[in-house]
């Protein structure tokens, strides 16, 4: 009998026929991988563009007060604007990256950006100078999301962590290089010069940024839609995790913004009196943000999420009080203790963002840097308040209640955890 006459065998005819798929390989970037090592040096060459333009004017505030014949707080609007403006406008830079492409919305900001760096030298006064730095700010905001949803899409789960640490390495390298090398150009020919030398610098690493990064293979478009933008947003704020790790890295931020844009103040004066060079140069603690963060996959692998940030926490602590003699060989290690706290602290934070979110990469990196860069323009603003009021202790005041914080909120997520564990065996049970 044929196999139409018993309808059992067309069955296992039509079923033996079917070849089961082969799982498809993960073509993630790898480390060792093919284009893994152009990726990571160009994301590195874009957190070192976006972090020299972006506190280009830090470590030339005393110079900016004196020139424009206004009070540190008054500078230090220069750094604020900028972080404010990258705050305000990173989350709807996150929505165009989404729809148009990580890269296509990197490469847009960073032209923007030194574009506007041509121009900042030339402010003729001090509200146009804010105004310059405000616009810069908001055109840097389409780096830091994108770049971490960037590499979430396109980086292997287990180097995630160390992809993003290479990410803020390069942060760290920018910010340092920035700050000295505009402290030595600025003692020989003015702060405008060494503005325009950043700018220079800028444009080197946004072409080759542009030249190196590989083309994604893992981005879909998303929606440019109000309300699923809302609805993303409104999802991740519901997320408590989430909420802690905006919060941890406002704190941090708020931490190192504050200690940076005053330290100048601080060493112009008595008892140290260093020339402008010098106080750049002391910017080159830097580095030790760059081996803390390039760090951070392991310190984590080592400690778990939370011990690494408790770990950061106190390191950052103890560099603040540190700070507080008038010896400048220990200000010197306690600004390396900072700077090691801080971006290893930044690194665990935002690659547990990068993690937690499943959907929305962008937004929920957005939201993070915005919460970040508003530390940033917050202990810039306030920690020269409080230089004015109480000196450098307090500076170091607001910083060590920063970091308080960071601990008390690690601390309430790792109960929560708890309480999430036993919840989930109860309910095996």
């Amino acid at each position: 009998m044929s196999p139409a006459d018993t309808g059992a065998s067309t069955m296992v005819a039509a079923t033996t026929s079917v070849p089961v798929p082969a799982p498809s390989p993960d073509s993630r970037l790898t480390p060792g991988g093919p284009g893994y090592r152009r990726m990571s040096f160009a994301l590195f060459l874009a957190g070192m563009a976006t972090f020299a333009l972006l506190y280009s004017t830090q470590a030339l505030l005393p110079l900016i007060s004196s020139g424009f014949a206004v009070s540190a707080s008054a500078a230090s609007w220069t750094v604020a604007a900028a972080t404010g403006g990258l705050a305000l406008f990173v989350l709807p830079m996150s929505a165009l990256s989404e729809r148009f492409g990580r890269r296509t919305v990197m490469t847009a900001s960073l032209v923007v950006a030194v574009s506007l760096g041509v121009l900042v030298p030339f402010a003729p006064s001090l509200s146009a100078l804010v105004a310059l730095r405000f616009l810069q700010g908001a055109a840097l905001a389409g780096l830091p999301a994108s770049a971490t949803a960037y590499l979430a899409e396109e980086v292997r789960p287990k180097a995630l962590v160390t992809a993003i640490g290479l990410f803020v390495a390069g942060n760290s390298v920018g910010g340092m290089s920035g700050r000295v090398i505009t402290g030595w150009v600025a003692q020989e020919w003015g702060w405008r010069v060494a503005v325009a030398v950043i700018g220079a610098i800028a444009v080197g690493c946004a072409v080759a940024f542009r030249l190196l990064l590989p083309a994604p293979q893992h981005f879909t478009p998303g929606s440019l839609r109000p309300r699923v933008l809302a609805r993303t947003v409104r999802d991740h704020l519901a997320n408590p995790l989430l909420c802690r790790l905006y919060a941890i890295g406002a704190l941090f931020m708020t931490v190192f913004g504050g200690v940076y844009t005053v330290i100048g103040y601080r060493l112009t004066e008595a008892p140290f009196s260093l020339p402008q060079g010098l106080i750049g140069s002391i910017f080159l603690v830097y580095l030790v943000g760059t081996v803390s963060a390039s760090t951070a996959g392991r310190l984590v692998g080592r400690l778990g999420r939370r011990g690494a940030l408790y770990l950061a926490g106190g390191t950052t602590a103890a560099g603040l009080l540190l700070s507080l003699a008038d010896s400048l060989p220990l200000v010197l290690l306690g600004l390396i203790l900072i700077t090691a706290g801080f971006f290893a602290g930044h690194a665990v934070a935002s690659s547990a963002v990068s993690k937690t979110a499943t959907t929305g990469r962008a937004q929920a990196s957005a939201l993070y840097q915005s919460a970040y860069y508003i530390g940033s323009s917050t202990g810039s603003t306030v920690g020269a308040m409080a230089f004015h009021a109480g000196g450098w202790t307090g500076t170091v005041g607001v910083g060590v209640l920063a970091v308080v914080g960071v601990v008390t909120i690690t601390v309430l997520g790792s109960r929560a955890a708890r309480v999430e564990r036993r919840g989930v065996g109860a309910a095996a049970a």
